[in-house]
């Protein structure tokens, strides 16, 4: 399978490597906590049309490895996947909004994300195959 996705007029391989935690960063990514979320992320990109390379849940923070088309913005991607599954978590485990420093919201503000692409080496290598290939394909002019 090719590392690159199709649209009608584009090709891509944006992906992004994204890390976030609870409030607090509680240890509470635990048990149908985990599975619940885990779940629900998936549900979220699929929707969204971005596809989870990558997952891992710890108890204290999210990893997450998104391929997220170019149409898509990482922002409102990432607020929609914060938002949505932080209000299924409070509805599915109402045990979690009895703390009362939760003020409704169960992920800290803000997130890490970093591109996943080619490395340097591989695109120096790339721009001068490309000047290479140019270069021998280029026509005399006829006068």
């Amino acid at each position: 399978m090719s590392r690159f996705r199709k649209a009608s007029h584009t090709i891509w391989p944006c992906q992004y490597h994204v890390v976030w935690v609870p409030k607090y960063r509680y240890r509470i990514l635990t048990g149908q906590v985990k599975e619940s979320l885990q779940t629900g992320i998936q549900a979220i990109c699929g929707f969204s049309g971005c596809e989870v390379v990558e997952l891992n849940v710890q108890a204290d923070h999210v990893h997450l490895i998104l391929m997220v088309p170019p149409k898509q913005s990482i922002s409102d991607l990432l607020g929609r996947l914060k938002g949505q599954s932080g209000m299924r978590l409070f509805r599915q485990f109402q045990h979690l909004k009895k703390r009362l420093y939760w003020g409704n919201h169960f992920w800290a503000k803000g997130n890490c994300v970093d591109t996943v692409g080619l490395d340097a080496e591989m695109i120096g290598k790339d721009v001068r195959y490309q000047e290479d290939k140019e270069k021998s394909e280029q026509l005399p002019l006829i006068n």
